[in-house]
């Protein structure tokens, strides 16, 4: 097995920009987009590519800019800082849109707690006793295992519908072209984490009243409770949010394009 080189997958900014702009240009031809993004194809971020994001773990987000090189979908991760401007380096690291070369497996472990109540008198005599169960309590939302999933599987079985919509009413001016991701999606605390497999998934927005694409995260950790190394669902604190609609600053300001 060939290990990988951090320096193959790192692209120069000039390189950055000429991808994003290709893409850019394919929104509104729904025939090309059909031959880029087959529906059940993810992005792969390796080890080493969560190596080198570590050293901007402590900033909210990250962006994931949506690019095309040498024919082939990329995403690019770049870091932001806490005013939402790029962080400028001189490359950054990307990640073809690839056929998956085996089964996920999503792993989500919930814990409960039984709390067994007993009340004696003054004089220790048992005049009560119940039983409850009492569910996982987070301090952050929890994106639960199966709304993912269902995410994931409307966008295997709509994705294409949701381009033709697009690139037939708006000419692709709604179609991302980057999505904003919280650091914590990324679980770059965590020592275990071997890669982070990034599908893009499907689902209905209140806000703007219609299905807008997110990016759903599965992390691969070496060290979960099975005999495999299994996955588990990681960005448990927010979905990905795509621009366009949900861009930062006005007109998505120079501070976030490459």
């Amino acid at each position: 097995m060939t290990t990988l080189n951090i320096v193959d997958y790192m692209l120069p900014l000039e390189d950055c920009r000429a991808a994003a702009n290709e893409w850019k240009l394919a929104l509104s031809d729904y025939i090309r987009l059909k031959k880029l993004i087959p529906t059940n194809f993810v992005f792969n971020i390796s080890r080493e590519h969560l190596e080198w994001m570590r050293a901007f773990k402590d900033y909210e987000d990250f962006c994931a800019a949506v690019g095309i090189y040498r024919d082939q979908v990329i995403l690019v991760l770049y870091p932001m800082n806490n005013d939402g401007v790029k962080i400028d380096v001189k490359e950054y690291p990307y990640t073809f849109l690839t056929e998956l070369d085996k089964d996920l497996k999503l792993q989500e472990i919930q814990e409960y707690t039984i709390v067994k109540n007993a009340i004696l008198s003054k004089n220790l005599d048992k005049t009560e006793k119940d039983s409850d169960m009492a569910f996982p309590i987070a301090n952050t939302p929890i994106l639960n295992q199966d709304i993912a999933v269902e995410a994931i599987e409307r966008w295997r079985n709509e994705g294409m519908d949701w381009f033709y919509k697009e690139t037939g009413e708006n000419k692709g001016n709604g179609i991302f072209t980057k999505f904003y991701v919280p650091t914590a999606d990324l679980c770059l605390s965590d020592e275990g984490l071997a890669g982070i497999t990034c599908s893009f998934g499907l689902r209905y927005n209140d806000i703007y009243g219609k299905m807008l694409v997110t990016l759903v995260f599965i992390s691969f950790r070496a060290d979960l409770q099975s005999t495999e190394n299994a996955q588990t669902i990681s960005n448990t604190y927010d979905w990905a949010k795509p621009c366009p609609p949900i861009c930062r600053l006005p007109d998505d300001g120079v501070g976030c394009e490459f």
